[in-house]
């Protein structure tokens, strides 16, 4: 998920795939070079999703900023904000279905293009002071259609360049790879928010255009055997793939959860975010804000492959919620610049373990052909939640003030972790090594 604060999300995500159930399709073979550094392909898409994310991270940081001085509203930037998400939300069931039907590689290259040429009119809009609101907000629109579309297609992308036992080391470099651009996107953007607010929006436009230039130089084909997806209805193969996520039990009871945890804790950040613009803090010490949370989500990057190999999956959630949790609380108790900086890196430090370790199960025990609407439907936990936190974050803070905002969200998370830790197939999921077996076999035709 990506919100006008670069907020790290708790989600269900499939960049990659894993072993598959018995009775699934047929595994691609292994690619000749197992070492990821060394794997072309993997290279040529890490940096081109690299650049796409820092070029975002740095453009989502000003939005709000922007908004907020094209309007003189904390509301109405929050406006503007959810508008900007809706068309992912819009967008992203459908996109999974296309991304395992049809050329994966031209998917990308076209979307990226798309992307890119909304982002140099909002920044070209900006530098010529002709930039209203609505353009912003209608930029952000499409800019997240481009991202719903982009994601599940990369998805699948990955799995198929990736041998499978390298999947899990790919799972934690993604993971590091959004918390290097979360690291960057803050101060780096507070920086060129001084510049111009136009100079931040084309880094957008500049991350867009490598991932496409970067996804073409790919030499290996990024789709199995599309002939029998191409014979299944849209409509059907989206069924077929809404019926196998619900019939995983987890699955089943984590995907609402999980989205009223994204909203409490996203709209805790555009709270405190935007608070401390209307105070007149400077962009640059709103900008170290972002680099506290993107420090705690990349050293949890870097022990993320450690954690999820030692400690079960379920447990590992249910502590790292809970430090979320209890992050917020002290936040909501505090409320000073001071603890907000000290407290976020420790909040979100098992964030990425967490994504990592329920992304690799699910990977794990989804067939290949559906690894594209996996993606799509286990996103919405983010999606869903996209257009809802700047609101809430907004809407609290201009109703209630930055106090109460706090204390509602911190006790909203807070209750929803309680409720996630009573999910019983949720301490079903162990480590890497039995995820298979951890997993209630599913139907082959989910009803």
């Amino acid at each position: 998920m990506s919100t006008a604060q670069s907020t790290p999300s708790v989600h269900h995500d499939a960049p990659g795939g894993g072993a598959e159930p018995p009775g699934s399709a047929r595994e691609p073979a292994p690619l000749p070079n197992p070492n990821l550094l060394r794997n072309r392909s993997y290279m040529l898409l890490m940096s081109g999703l690299t650049t796409e994310s820092l070029g975002a991270g740095l453009a989502l940081f000003a939005v709000p900023l922007v908004a907020y001085s094209l309007t003189g509203s904390v509301l109405q930037a929050g406006l503007v904000a959810a508008v900007g998400q809706v068309g992912a939300l819009l967008a992203t069931l459908p996109a999974g279905v296309v991304a395992d039907r049809v050329d994966r590689r031209r998917l990308v290259v076209g979307a990226s293009a798309v992307g890119a040429a909304l982002w140099v009119t909002v920044g070209v809009a900006a530098a010529a002071g002709t930039l209203t609101a609505w353009h912003l907000a209608l930029v952000l629109f499409g800019a997240s259609v481009v991202g719903a579309i982009v994601d599940p297609a990369t998805s699948g992308a990955f799995r198929s360049v990736v041998p499978a036992p390298q999947l899990p080391t790919a799972l934690a470099a993604s993971q590091g790879r959004d918390a290097v651009a979360s690291l960057l996107a803050g101060p780096v953007g507070g920086l060129l928010v001084a510049i111009g607010h136009a100079v931040p929006l084309v880094a957008a436009a500049v991350g867009s255009a490598a991932t496409a230039v970067c996804t073409w130089a790919v030499r290996e084909s990024l789709n199995g055997d599309t002939t029998e997806a191409r014979t299944t209805r849209p409509v059907e193969a989206l069924r077929q793939g809404l019926r196998f996520v619900w019939s995983v039990p987890v699955f089943r009871a984590l995907l609402g959860l999980f989205v009223v945890i994204n909203i409490a804790f996203g709209g805790l950040l555009v709270g405190i975010n935007l608070e401390l613009v209307r105070t007149g803090v400077s962009p640059v010490l709103i900008g170290v804000v972002d680099l506290a949370v993107g420090a705690g989500v990349l050293v949890g990057a870097v022990l993320a492959p450690q954690l999820v190999a030692r400690v079960r999956a379920g447990a590992l959630t249910v502590a790292a919620l809970a430090l979320l949790a209890v992050g917020a609380v002290v936040m909501a108790a505090a409320q000073t610049y001071a603890v907000y900086v000290a407290a976020l890196p420790v909040a979100v430090l098992l964030v990425p373990a967490v994504n990592a370790g329920l992304a690799g199960y699910a990977a794990a025990i989804t067939p290949h052909e559906l690894q594209g609407r996996l993606a799509s439907i286990m996103g919405l936990t983010g999606l869903v939640a996209g257009p809802l936190i700047p609101l809430v974050g907004a809407g609290l803070l201009e109703r209630f003030g930055i106090g109460t905002a706090l204390v509602v969200l911190a006790g909203l998370l807070a209750g929803t972790v309680g409720a996630i830790a009573t999910v019983r197939p949720l301490w079903r999921i162990g480590t890497p090594r039995t995820w298979a077996a951890d997993s209630l076999p599913a139907p082959a035709n989910p009803a």
